[in-house]
């Protein structure tokens, strides 16, 4: 295993809860430490389940889990948390009468840097310290706000791994590229981020990318090659002029290749 490979996830299979299926089936792929890594494919394939058997909400039926190269696979939620990953789930907790000082620096380590820290993740997230201190997490708060006060949490921690699923999700289209510069923001303090998205324009911002579908990895890659995979298997090829702006021509080409080869993917 490459020194420069922070979660390596080995041939995991996860049941359904009837254990009459497979969520998802012998997946396999590499985080490499400092990266984005985005896990896409369409609703239902399995993305989520398989970011929560990583934090260790699930347990798969077979296959290992290995984080700075130790097996994580049998360790708890807290354990892991302790080694360094942390999950902002798909819907943010709320916590009504808490502060959102409280909220995001109850994670921080500490308690000597956690005005300092709190301070500077709201930054990041564009929400101002002065308005937001003393407000409190409740109904009083949008989506979008809520999204970006669970993102500072996590950012106040200083976790090694980010597990964001669909950090996305009720965000209006224009705060869009907003959210792809704090990806960014998060990896240059040196976090490693692993996206869960089914969103084409979210997963530009990743180095590589895993491409899921039914519970299978089609392929790991760069993200723009995985894209081509996608707009192929989901039939599409708009996607790509969204996706890869400048190179739009060689994406449709290598799509029609692929259309007219006898074994697609």
């Amino acid at each position: 295993m490459s020194s420069d490979v922070l979660l390596s996830v080995k041939d995991i299979s996860i049941l359904s809860e009837d254990r009459q299926c497979n969520i998802v089936d012998t997946i396999s792929f590499d985080v490499m430490e400092g990266s984005i890594h985005s896990i896409i494919g369409p609703n239902g394939a399995g993305k989520s389940t398989l970011g929560y058997a990583i934090m260790g909400v699930y347990h798969p039926c077979s296959g290992k889990i290995f984080f700075k190269g130790k097996d994580i696979t049998d360790l708890s939620i807290t354990e892991r948390a302790k080694r360094g990953i942390t999950l902002a789930w798909q819907t943010p907790a709320r916590f009504d009468g808490l502060s959102v000082y409280d909220y995001i620096g109850v994670g921080v380590k500490d308690k000597n840097l956690i005005e300092q820290r709190v301070g500077e993740a709201l930054e990041i997230v564009n929400l101002d310290p002065d308005i937001y201190l003393k407000r409190k997490v409740d109904a009083n708060l949008s989506g979008g706000e809520r999204k970006r006060i669970e993102l500072a949490s996590v950012i106040a921690m200083r976790p090694k791994l980010v597990i964001l699923d669909e950090a996305e999700a009720g965000m209006d289209l224009i705060v869009l590229e907003s959210f792809m510069d704090i990806f960014n923001k998060i990896k240059e303090l040196g976090m490693t981020i692993l996206l869960i998205t089914h969103r084409e324009d979210i997963g530009m911002v990743s180095d590589n990318s895993t491409l899921i579908w039914d519970g299978k990895v089609l392929a790991n890659g760069p993200f723009r090659d995985i894209m081509v995979l996608y707009c192929q298997k989901a039939g599409l090829k708009k996607i790509c002029s969204r996706t890869l702006f400048n190179q739009f021509d060689e994406c449709i080409d290598k799509i029609i290749e692929e259309d007219t080869r006898e074994n697609k993917i």
